[in-house]
């Protein structure tokens, strides 16, 4: 019911009853505690693990947001009984949010990619190889991993509360913790409609409807919870429910745990022949059978998953056999020099650079185009009243309309001006019956679209730690490469990259999608501009400045997504943002660890770990910096280029429309192009099992997440003791 604001008449106890029923209250729970930390660097410990061994063997690295929080959740699930306060979804995002950090830093600090193709593939004429110290990598790591982070705080006012974008993986994210915890329930067949819960702590509603109550200055034993207040029916569904999920994640770890030590002795079983063995022996077409790609399958989703099988159809299926047998690649079929498998990697890079320019354009272009009649009608109307000085005078600050109609909502802060935003209070007040004389608790209330004052993180802080970061990322690069990386390339990376960050989160809130792939090449594409080809560092400046540009969008995009989930769920930015400090800041020294064991014990590039993505950066450099294709690769390229110029045109025009799925996505074919069939056919078979589960049968996503992150985590894990065994030169059979 719509407050009264023009009558004089004092309210009625009913109404005061509903207008008390309809108050918001913050979410229950302690938002940055040093357990949550532990876990978080726990559960992140073994993602990054996962990732580093699954990034140098496709260049495949996930954020994992949803098994972080389904791992966090476990872990205090299981201590419960330990506890001296609750388990909340707020602390469960600052698990999440703390993995996540930790978690993508394999990728974020180029491990699988850029210093593969440094230390490996760069040639004598390159000033190459080059070979980091492990100080130097974790100098070098250390430098990547802030700007992002720190940069993507003063981004999140515009995309998340003006703008409200969508963030889908975000919103999932903080419906699965909803689930856990007991406040927000799914829909059988997909998740709640992420357009109708867009303010803060919007999902954080118990699913009986109680709102949830902060009581302050509450010590340990007032913030244990009651079960008595739980019915018995739903408190044994509940035990049931979660009883089941651990056993289902406790199989699919041991199954996929058992297959991954199965594969150190038999190592047939990574490459089945499943197509016959010309196919298999002549044009790579083989089977993968691990149950980690079927898990990764699944997350991606059927739609991702099949656009990567169209382009494994086109690259392995149709172009490399006309390559080889046209002589344009004479050499075997799995060399990147001669071969068809390095021939066809610059047709996925032509349909990459399209993807990112014509998406990442659009992302730019498109708020000027929508405002552009908006600011010219100002830009008049000030000119007509003042002239040329109006132009240039403050204008009185905006208001909001009083309102007066009973069925008008609360409008959104995206319609309100910016001075009514900085001005938000901080109001806290009781809500008490009149005619009780029991003084009740004192309750925090909060009904606006952003989280109080105190819980934003400070604008000085972010002042700072900008001006920080970018100091601390051009100092170890300059200390990593000495003169090889001139000062002014390192700058203007810096600042290109904050630039392309902007693109890469909006895209990212608007299509799910972050294409730090696509923006890594744009940034290659620029410097091959302003850097003369007769640098004799050419090619090294320009991995340099496309790494320093995926750091920040990969890094700005991550933390965009966790303060989504935050946002819905109630949780302090403040913490999230210092949790995602504490996680980048090990994930990127225990990536390096990780980074120098794995390319200590096995062979880099070789049959496990073929870095496909370090040869991708490598040739993008060269190409950029006037080397030349192979025969007819760019007729090919070219070709491409327009074609998937045109899909992603129709894709951007179709987001959410049904018919979007059905356009190929360039990113996802390229990924499908330039990875070995035997990967992506694994995905496609997760990306059916995901279509059967959620559209088919129409059910809840929680147990295929599990699923999933059993399988993921099952060899990512177990993968420690094959290194072992390798290192021990254990024979295989």
């Amino acid at each position: 019911m719509a407050p009264d604001r023009g009558s004089d008449e004092a309210p009625t106890p009913p109404s005061l009853a509903e207008n008390a029923e309809n108050d918001k209250y913050l979410p229950e729970g302690r938002h940055f505690t040093l357990r949550g930390i532990g876990a978080g660097l726990l559960v992140g410990l073994v993602i990054c693990f996962s990732n580093m061994y699954f990034g140098l063997q496709t260049g495949w690295v996930s954020m994992m947001t949803m098994p972080a929080s389904l791992l966090g959740f476990g872990i205090f699930k299981t201590l419960s009984q330990h506890l001296t306060f609750p388990f909340s979804p707020v602390e469960n995002v600052l698990v999440q949010s703390v993995a996540g950090g930790m978690a993508i830093m394999p990728l974020g600090c180029g491990f699988v990619g850029v210093l593969p193709a440094m230390e490996y593939l760069l040639k004598s004429s390159e000033q190459g190889p080059i070979n980091l110290s492990m100080w130097k990598l974790i100098i070098w790591s250390l430098g990547l991993c802030y700007f992002g982070v720190v940069f993507a705080v003063p981004l999140r006012r515009q995309v998340i509360i003006r703008e409200q974008l969508k963030f889908p993986s975000g919103f999932s994210t903080a419906v699965l913790i909803g689930v856990l915890h007991g406040k927000t329930t799914t829909q059988n067949g997909g998740a709640l409609d992420s357009s109708k819960a867009a303010t803060f702590g919007s999902l954080a509603i118990e699913s009986e409807s109680r709102p949830l109550m902060q009581v302050q200055d509450s010590n340990d034993d007032e913030d244990r919870v009651d079960s008595a207040d739980e019915p018995p029916r739903l408190a044994g569904a509940k035990k049931h429910t979660w009883e089941r999920n651990i056993r289902l994640l406790l199989i699919t770890f041991g199954i996929s745990g058992f297959y991954t030590l199965c594969t150190y002795f038999f190592p047939i079983l990574r490459n089945l022949p499943i197509f016959g063995t010309v196919a298999a022996d002549t044009w790579l077409w083989t089977l993968n059978p691990s149950f980690a790609y079927v898990g990764q399958g699944i997350i991606m989703g059927p739609s991702t998953t099949i656009h990567m099988l169209l382009g494994a159809v086109i690259g392995w299926g149709i172009l490399s056999p006309i390559a080889k047998f046209r002589g344009w690649a004479p050499g075997s079929i799995d060399d990147w020099e001669t071969g068809s498998k390095g021939w066809i990697v610059w047709t996925s890079l032509a349909i990459m650079l399209a993807d990112a320019v014509i998406s990442l354009g659009y992302i730019a272009f498109r708020p000027l185009v929508q405002h552009a009649p908006a600011f010219f009608t100002t830009i008049k109307r000030r000119y007509d009243q003042g002239g040329i000085k109006g132009l240039f005078l403050r204008q009185p600050p905006g208001y909001v309309a009083v309102r007066n109609d009973e069925g008008e909502t609360r409008s959104s802060i995206a319609t309100r001006p910016s001075e009514d935003i900085d001005g938000l209070s901080s109001p806290v007040f009781e809500r008490r019956d009149p005619f009780d004389i029991q003084r009740p608790p004192s309750e925090r209330t909060w009904d606006h679209d952003d989280a109080p004052p105190e819980q934003l993180v400070g604008g000085r802080v972010v002042s700072v730690g900008l001006v920080v970061s970018v100091l601390v990322c051009i100092a170890s690069i300059h200390i990593t490469f000495g003169n090889l990386v001139p000062l002014y390339a390192t700058v203007i990376a810096v600042f290109m990259a904050m630039i392309l960050s902007i693109m890469g989160v909006r895209a990212l809130g608007e299509t799910d999608l972050n294409p730090v792939s696509g923006i890594s090449k744009l940034a290659q594409l620029f410097f091959a501009l302003i850097i003369p080809q007769s640098n004799k560092s050419s090619v090294l400046i320009n991995l340099v400045a496309g790494a320093v540009s995926e750091a920040g969008a990969l890094q700005a995009g991550d933390l965009m997504q966790d303060l989504k989930t935050g946002h819905l769920l109630g949780a302090a930015p403040k913490a999230q943002f210092w949790g995602q400090i504490i996680g980048a800041t090990v994930g990127a020294v225990v990536s390096a660890f990780i980074y120098r064991l794995y390319t200590a014990v096995y062979e880099v590039p070789g049959d496990l770990f073929q870095v496909p993505t370090a040869f991708v950066w490598i040739f993008t450099a060269r190409l950029v910096t006037g080397k030349g294709l192979p025969y007819m690769a760019r007729e090919f390229a070219i070709g491409a280029a327009v074609i998937f110029a045109v899909f992603t045109v129709l894709r951007t025009r179709a987001i959410g429309k049904k018919w979007h799925a059905y356009i190929p996505g360039g990113i996802a074919v390229a990924v499908g192009m330039y990875n070995v069939p035997s990967f992506t056919l694994a995905r496609t078979i997760g990306g059916l099992m995901n279509w059967y589960w959620r559209v088919y049968l129409g059910k809840e996503d929680t147990p295929l997440i599990v699923l999933a992150s059993g399988f993921i985590l099952g060899e990512g894990v177990l993968s420690i003791i094959n290194l072992l065994l390798q290192s021990a030169q254990v024979p295989h059979l």
